[in-house]
């Protein structure tokens, strides 16, 4: 996981270890320190969109391209902010 302040930047988990809870853990304890954390996701990646739908984000904005100008549509996620822990 990388964050930047309120934004997390990556999350990456090995396949291996994917459906274990190790990407749950990391987000809630990414949103005990910023309850309104941010990421953005690849609209393409259904696996990461509902991921993070089911950890309380809501889109608040899409662009066409990601960061490097590629056409690769991003998905702009916002966590609810409750300040409750995912989970």
């Amino acid at each position: 996981m990388l964050l930047d302040g309120g934004h997390m930047e990556a999350l990456f988990i090995d396949p291996d270890h994917r459906g274990k809870g190790v990407g749950r853990q990391l987000v809630a304890e990414a949103l005990k320190r910023e309850p309104d954390l941010s990421t953005d996701v690849n609209e393409q990646n259904l696996q990461a969109v509902g991921f993070y739908r089911r950890m309380g984000f809501e889109p608040i904005g899409r662009s066409e391209r990601d960061g490097q100008g590629r056409s690769y549509p991003l998905i702009h996620l916002r966590h609810a902010g409750t300040g409750q822990k995912a989970g």
